[in-house]
């Protein structure tokens, strides 16, 4: 199973050119991907630079044909001409997805810095070696207090994951709203976190829990021990970023770091200002 993640900034390059078949183009470049999780996917928002206000969740469906889309709000507000506008993540897969479930992550007030809305979008994939739950999201960038509530709300939604699979029971195996279907503990978390390696809340994330649910591991530490994480955010974009750091992980649950058969940055990469991330696991 190959998975990218890639922070794509509404397909906007290093050009100030906003085009999402280079985005799918450089992807599969990198990998022959089974799924790909995206953040900072827009829709109806010409505002942003580059942008003509595209639905990009529609196109990037309609640039992979085969996969199945799903899309995450972050963002959903009136336009002034009564439609809506979008912002969020997007996980697309060719392999089966047996659930989707949407998670709004919190954002305690904090009247010293501007903010947008986040969430988690998460899909129950049949990988090669059984069930496991791809998460992605795009954790608070202004407000500290906002992404440290973030961080402990994604701890929540696996510990909670992995209670279910704990005690999951078919009680309805009908087609109805109450059918019951596995969550599995197994994940894989992606995102444009935020936060560096050298950061709390990276060491916070990994943290066990205390009722043994499965606990996140850094995929790249796993794979590559010793071995500094290489940046993904401000590589070649010095106009918005003086300096080029780390700030996108894949992060797996311990039962999975023996799967681990490469973790790659793509550093050449010049589609948006973040690098993607790819990980592969056998």
């Amino acid at each position: 199973m190959q998975l990218i993640t890639w922070n794509i900034q509404w397909g906007r390059g290093c050009d100030g050119r906003v085009d999402l078949q280079r985005i799918v183009d450089e992807a599969r470049k990198l990998a022959d991907f089974d799924v790909l999780c995206l953040q900072e996917v827009a829709d109806n928002f010409p505002a942003l630079d580059g942008s003509s206000g595209e639905d990009q969740f529609r196109m990037l469906a309609e640039l992979l044909p085969g996969y199945l889309a799903f899309n995450g709000y972050g963002i959903d507000l009136p336009a002034l001409d009564g439609s809506r506008k979008r912002f969020g993540n997007m996980i697309l897969s060719r392999l089966p997805v047996r659930q989707v479930f949407r998670h709004s992550l919190p954002a305690p007030a904090d009247a010293s810095t501007q903010t947008m809305g986040r969430m988690l979008l998460e899909a129950v994939i049949e990988a090669p070696f059984g069930l496991v739950r791809v998460m992605t999201t795009h954790l608070e960038y202004y407000s500290a207090a906002q992404r440290t509530a973030q961080v402990e709300a994604v701890r929540a939604i696996q510990a909670e994951a992995c209670a279910q699979s704990r005690h999951f029971f078919p009680f309805d195996t009908s087609e109805g709203t109450f059918q019951s279907l596995p969550r599995p503990a197994s994940a894989i978390l992606t995102a444009d976190f935020n936060y560096k390696p050298s950061d709390a809340l990276h060491r916070h994330m990994q943290l066990p829990f205390g009722d043994g649910a499965q606990p996140f591991i850094d995929a790249w530490e796993s794979r590559w021990p010793g071995v500094p994480h290489p940046p993904t955010l401000g590589v070649w974009d010095r106009e918005q970023w003086p300096e080029a750091y780390t700030s996108d992980f894949i992060y797996v649950t311990r039962d999975l770091a023996p799967r681990i058969v490469d973790v790659k940055v793509d550093g050449q990469i010049k589609a948006s200002d973040h690098q993607p991330v790819m990980i592969r696991l056998e």
